[in-house]
């Protein structure tokens, strides 16, 4: 019965069922174990409901033969999900945007007799710019008077740290890196300050849920459950729908979220600047585009408003935030906003580093945007250009980067506080570098200002 295939090094905790891959094509074994909640899901119409309304990822079932396993009841395959991304990489907002979801999708699956068995952050993905359920097997068959089993998971994944951004600081989202399965409640409780005590609903899901797991920690399950009736599981889903609605946080106080605000640009060397972008994009025609150093998306909007799937990737939570915001206010479908320093990606992390693979292995893409970055990566972080020109070549096909020369006003403003170390770092050693692994195809000074943008392509991925 097996074929040849890949299982997604993330899909094994689950025994309803895993994922795979075969002949480029994602697939998920459903289990025999599973049978009686899949049909459930499917003869309610649940998941008509669900993927009708886009909230949950749509699927079609496939050939039995192509099970992994003799334990296979099903064979489906999902609508691919364009780019994985992991909660530790998304904006305040996406995180809430996900957090409602998952209650949302709660109530609607209690309608139809089921409920949801997992709450991970894990399972929701940003497709066409709002958040999807990508988990099919999340769903089981509702028991009357059992409480919500993935309550606690639910706490740990988004409420946790939601409130930790909210009224800490919002860098704390950083601890889901840390903690696969979510933040833990006595963690969150002794981080959050003392006046969330005072909000009922922080209380009871944080402060006294913390108290209860200690409590109950050696105690026999049966010992800590006691019935609860499908009005009081409503009653507690509303009660964390209002305490996720009630948390905010106002991106405020970064350079970088005002960066084009207080750039040295002037106006015209700014539109001259992303005419030049858009032009070296037209021509290169790039399948798919990340932006890195992307700010709030500025340039990243020069290849989504061209139906280009593309990350707009950057280190500031306040230039991320802001971008998310106006993708959701415009109903922007192939811009994704993510949180991340390439000078610290996201690693591989869970079992054997690979339960959660790291941004480096969702990678390489067809065109990368590096625009006012170099100098970051040179200066601010002691990058030698033959690094930076290596790193590239491996992270991308085509690349569309800026020079950045130590007479503009913001290589100045680095060099203020330290001693001028780089004799390299000028036009000629920074051509020298990156046509070692790329051909430069075309080279355009940007008006007003001492600034080059270069389109290249990759000697390593066309085979020159």
């Amino acid at each position: 019965m097996k074929v040849e295939s890949t299982a997604v090094s993330g899909s094994f905790r689950d025994p309803s069922g895993f994922l795979f891959w075969h002949e480029n094509q994602l697939f998920r074994q459903v289990n025999e174990t599973y049978r009686e909640n899949y049909d459930q899901l499917i003869a309610s119409g649940l998941y008509e409901k669900l993927a009708g309304a886009g909230q949950l990822v749509e699927h079609e079932e496939c050939d039995l033969k192509l099970a992994r396993t003799a334990a296979a009841y099903k064979v489906i395959r999902p609508n691919l999900v364009p780019f994985i991304s992991y909660p530790y990489e998304w904006c305040f907002s996406q995180l809430k945007d996900a957090a409602l979801l998952t209650l949302n999708i709660q109530k609607t699956a209690l309608e139809y007799g089921m409920s949801l068995k997992d709450a991970s952050a894990y399972n929701v993905q940003f497709v066409s710019g709002r958040p999807l359920l990508i988990d099919t097997l999340s769903f089981e068959k509702y028991p009357a008077g059992r409480p919500w089993v993935a309550y606690r998971q639910f706490c740990q994944h988004f409420l946790a740290p939601l409130a930790l951004m909210a009224y800490g600081d919002v860098r704390l989202n950083q601890l889901s890196r840390l903690h696969l399965d979510g933040v833990p409640l006595d963690l969150a409780s002794s981080l959050l300050p003392e006046r969330t005590r005072f909000r009922f609903s922080l209380l009871s899901h944080i402060h006294l849920h913390a108290r209860s797991q200690k409590r109950y920690a050696d105690k026999p399950l049966r010992s800590k459950q006691r019935p609860m009736s499908r009005f009081a599981l409503l009653a507690l889903l509303n009660s964390l729908e209002t305490a996720v609605k009630k948390l905010n946080w106002q991106p405020s106080g970064s350079e970088w979220a005002e960066y084009y605000g207080h750039t040295n640009y002037s106006d015209q060397a700014l539109e001259f600047k992303k005419n030049i972008v858009d032009d070296f994009l037209q021509w290169l025609n790039p399948r798919h585009v990340w932006d890195i150093g992307a700010n709030t998306g500025v340039f990243s909007r020069l290849a989504s408003q061209r139906s280009i799937p593309t990350v707009s990737l950057d280190i500031d939570a306040a230039a991320v935030e802001k971008n998310y915001l106006q993708c959701r206010l415009s109903g922007e479908k192939f811009l994704l906003p993510l949180l991340g320093d390439i000078t610290n990606p996201s690693p591989g992390i869970g079992w054997e580093n690979a339960e959660r693979t790291s941004l480096l292995q969702r990678c390489p893409v067809d065109t990368v945007l590096a625009l006012a970055l170099v100098h970051h990566l040179a200066i601010a972080n002691n990058l030698p250009l033959a690094k930076i020109a290596d790193f590239f070549s491996r992270f991308c096909r085509n690349l569309i980067i800026e020079f950045i020369p130590k007479s503009d006003s913001q290589v100045r403003l680095l060099l203020a506080t330290r001693d001028d170390i780089f004799p390299d770092y000028h036009v000629c050693g920074f051509e020298e570098e990156f046509q070692r692994y790329f051909t430069i195809e075309r080279r355009e000074a940007i008006t007003q200002s001492d600034r080059i943008l270069y389109a290249m392509c990759s000697k390593v991925h066309s085979g020159k």
